[in-house]
């Protein structure tokens, strides 16, 4: 890449938040996988991934705290970017416009749009709550604390905010390979200013103006 084309570049995210965003998703992936292996005889097979159903079992619950802890970070740090106004309401009115790519009738996006403002307050949701849940069903040192109805219900739970979580990072990912440049932009943490005006003119608009860095 020349020079000249790097500094035309727009940066989208800086380098540790790009290996906060990935630590998450692995994080998740395994915890997906360890999770539906642990969830139904017929996926049982992926333990074996893992070491076998005993270190899946162990696994599991501890790499969900380190995926809550990182998960943390990143809502930490972009929470404020994906609080829910107006033209969001108007995007998702409009949704039919943006799957036929009828972007000159859809309102002005920010940082994000309103879809991904809801897999983020979806995860916001889910993601505490699988860790409480996980907590109390963590055999053998919480579960035996709790009733039985209560280990009962929190494995229900669990189950519930792992399959609305596996639901909503498909489609994420999905969306993000859709649209050309995205998985770029946690990749190499850049973008081009055609990407940030078509996709996402108001924050195009803010870092132009100086008003974001």
């Amino acid at each position: 890449m020349s020079t000249e084309h790097s500094s035309r570049l727009i940066r989208r995210y800086a380098p540790l938040e790009r290996l906060n965003h990935w630590l998450t998703a692995v994080t998740f992936i395994v915890l997906a996988l360890s999770g539906l292996a642990l969830f139904h005889p017929s996926m049982f097979w992926i333990s074996q991934f893992f070491g076998g159903p005993v270190w899946t079992r162990i696994l599991h619950p501890y790499i969900g705290v380190l995926m809550f802890v990182s998960f943390s970070g990143l809502a930490l740090k972009f929470w404020r970017h994906n609080l829910i106004t107006r033209n969001d309401i108007i995007w998702l009115e409009r949704i039919m416009d943006v799957v036929r790519n009828r972007e000159e009738r859809l309102p002005e996006v920010d940082r994000y749009n309103a879809g991904q403002k809801l897999l983020f307050w979806t995860m916001i949701a889910t993601i505490p709550t699988l860790l409480v849940t996980g907590v109390i069903i963590w055999r053998p040192w919480f579960a035996g604390y709790f009733p039985i109805d209560a280990v009962r219900i929190a494995a229900l739970l669990h189950a519930v905010c792992a399959f609305v979580m596996i639901s909503g990072i498909i489609v994420h990912i999905y969306a993000a390979i859709w649209i050309k440049g995205t998985v770029g932009a946690m990749v190499r943490g850049t973008v081009t200013p055609g990407w940030a005006r078509k996709h996402h003119p108001g924050w195009y608009r803010r870092i132009r103006s100086g008003e974001e860095h």
